[in-house]
């Protein structure tokens, strides 16, 4: 990133971007409002958004810089489904939102304090509409174990990096998603030991 052009680039959005896109298909809606967390570079967003035109694309992200490369890779695409960037945090009781048909979140529950996931299930469980769906991508232990060692040593650094990140068992994120109303309909085995996790608003 620089002053003139603000669009950051991620080696990984560019990786997972196509694997990602072929599980969603089958789970989002055919139109309507989608609401992405933590959007980061903003690289996901536009890909979805240029490939579902049916879709408007609501990328969001608590973080200014972030939020400049968003509306800086959205505007190079001319795509007017893609709205401007929110700051969002989803830990905040209040969002700057009131309603989407869908949520999608990559890569941010391990990236993150816990409260940040619980608050996101929160948001996203007063937002959804009856059978709304909730994406989650990245990578999750499995009763209580890492899927691969490549993960166990991810876990380390981030632990290393900050006490309060890491990666998640899924049968705790499964039922704190429960007890705020959404259920866990399916999860699928992705490239690099990442998981695509389909929840969706009971009603």
């Amino acid at each position: 990133m620089n002053t003139s052009d603000p669009r950051a680039y991620s080696p990984s959005a560019e990786r997972n971007r196509q694997p990602i896109l072929d599980v969603l298909a089958g789970w989002l809606p055919a139109t309507g409002l989608v609401l992405e967390i933590a959007s980061g570079s903003g690289e996901h967003s536009v890909w979805f958004a240029e490939r579902w035109p049916n879709l408007v694309w609501q990328p969001s992200d608590p973080d200014r810089e972030s939020r400049r490369s968003i509306a800086a890779h959205a505007q190079a695409t001319g795509k007017s489904t893609i709205r401007p960037p929110l700051d969002l945090d989803v830990s905040a009781e209040d969002w700057p939102i009131e309603s989407c048909d869908a949520v999608v979140c990559i890569n941010m529950v391990h990236i993150s304090p816990w409260p940040a996931t619980l608050g996101l299930l929160r948001g996203a469980a007063r937002l959804l509409p009856p059978g709304g769906l909730l994406y989650l991508y990245g990578p999750y232990k499995r009763g209580g174990e890492h899927t691969a060692p490549s993960n166990a040593q991810f876990d380390a650094s981030l632990r290393a990096r900050n006490p309060a990140w890491g990666v998640r068992d899924l049968e705790t994120l499964e039922d704190e998603a429960r007890a705020r109303g959404l259920a866990l309909r399916e999860v699928v085995e992705m490239p690099a030991n990442n998981l695509s996790l389909h929840f969706s608003k009971m009603t």
